[in-house]
């Protein structure tokens, strides 16, 4: 459960980053789906280094979101359109690796799969998976580029106003390209750690991810309309996902269903919240 969470949270980081600049991005789930069908293909197929392979699915990945970006940047496309298109190619790319599903039997990406740091000897120690340790990786790297990096206080410019950003001489169409990068990398990691949790790849994972994300998002506090919100409110909204779906998964009362009801009842709740801070505030001024 801790590392389907951690899986989900990658992809929430990089989203965070593109809703604060203003933008949106479905091409989350696509790209970690692509980047499992290439690192099991590679591996299985093509008997390449495993690490290698990783190597290769996260520059796919990236460069996946450069060209999505240099869409948005330099031809004026939607974010919307743009990334529609990239999650149909990343999608359409898997099946043309394989309509299989594509068992991962390599010794080292299994041995990765089951690491675990432990905090002692025996085996009822307390420990951390590989994936865990990634994920929190992820966390700080992303908060400390949001926050005290010139590119972080670019992101919020151009998300709180894309011409003053202009007029203040920020590097709009270079800084929305490393946005839309960022994003596909950090779904392209997500993707790795998935193919190590479920040692496997296929065309259909990662379905419904990218709307996970843009939930966990909101849910955290940021602003869809740009321009205002916190990496650490998307742990947040993950944590608060996750909880929801233990609770019900726990109860066995309780048709599993109701998950995505009671999030999209959240996600509602959040947005009228936001849609009334902004209204207010929009009034004292």
């Amino acid at each position: 459960m801790v590392e389907k969470l951690g899986i989900g949270l990658m992809s929430a980081l990089g989203m965070t980053l593109v809703i604060i600049s203003g933008g949106i991005d479905l091409s989350v789930g696509s790209i970690v789906a692509l980047t499992t069908m290439i690192v099991s293909a590679l591996t299985e197929f093509a008997h390449i280094n495993p690490f290698i392979a990783i190597l290769i699915a996260l520059i796919t990945g990236s460069v996946i979101g450069f060209l999505t970006g240099c869409i948005i940047a330099y031809w004026n496309v939607p974010p919307f359109i743009a990334t529609l298109a990239g999650m149909f190619f990343a999608r359409g790319a898997c099946y043309l690796i394989s309509i299989q599903s594509i068992s991962i039997s390599n010794k080292t990406l299994s041995d990765l799969a089951i690491w675990k740091l432990r905090f002692g000897a025996g085996t009822g120690v307390p420990f951390i998976s590989l994936n865990v340790i990634i994920t929190f990786i992820m966390i700080a790297v992303v908060i400390y580029v949001s926050l005290h990096t010139k590119f972080g206080r670019d992101i919020y410019a151009i998300g709180g106003n894309e011409q003053s950003a202009l007029l203040l001489g920020i590097p709009v169409r270079k800084t929305k390209i490393a946005i839309y990068t960022v994003n596909a990398f950090c779904s392209a990691v997500s993707g790795v750690v998935f193919s190590l949790y479920m040692l496997s790849g296929y065309g259909l994972h990662g379905q419904g991810m990218e709307m996970d994300a843009i939930a966990a998002v909101v849910i955290g506090g940021t602003l869809l309309s740009g321009g205002v919100g916190y990496v650490y409110g998307s742990v947040f909204g993950s944590l608060t996902i996750a909880i929801i779906q233990a609770l019900i998964m726990f109860n066995g009362r309780i048709n599993s269903w109701w998950t995505k009801i009671t999030v999209g009842v959240l996600l509602l709740l959040f947005i009228g919240l936001q849609r009334f801070i902004v209204a207010v505030g929009n009034k004292k001024n």
